[in-house]
């Protein structure tokens, strides 16, 4: 089956709200107090969708701050995973770790010791 490509928040922005409701960037600009470069910048994948954006995003486009903060993160994981799969598969998980390690007979539970605290005698 054929993976889907990874969308960036910009191609939402682009494609789901400026080119649907005829508005460019730099009016989306102007209107929410946003540098048109930072825009121009998302748009262009080239940068991530901050908390201050997605809160002038959502005042702006009616929608909330997490929607805009929730694409960003789908994204950000989804490269990460395809960046590093290899090193996180070999993660293992830690119910699989103590049930291999409770099969060894190599690897016993050690009790800490029980340590006899020496107070100075004090004269009276």
């Amino acid at each position: 089956m054929k993976r889907l490509k990874n969308i960036h928040p910009g191609q939402i922005l682009k494609e789901e709200f400026l080119a649907l409701l005829n508005i460019t960037a730099y009016r989306l600009a102007k209107e929410t107090g946003i540098p048109q470069t930072r825009i121009s910048q998302i748009l262009q994948y080239k940068r991530s969708v901050s908390a201050d954006t997605a809160i002038r995003f959502s005042k702006f486009f009616g929608t909330s701050p997490q929607f805009w903060l929730g694409l960003q993160n789908d994204f950000d994981l989804e490269e990460e995973m395809l960046k590093k799969k290899k090193e996180f598969n070999e993660i293992q998980n830690y119910k699989d770790f103590f049930l291999l390690i409770s099969d060894t007979d190599s690897y016993k539970v050690h009790k800490p010791r029980k340590v006899k605290k020496r107070y100075p005698s004090h004269a009276a």
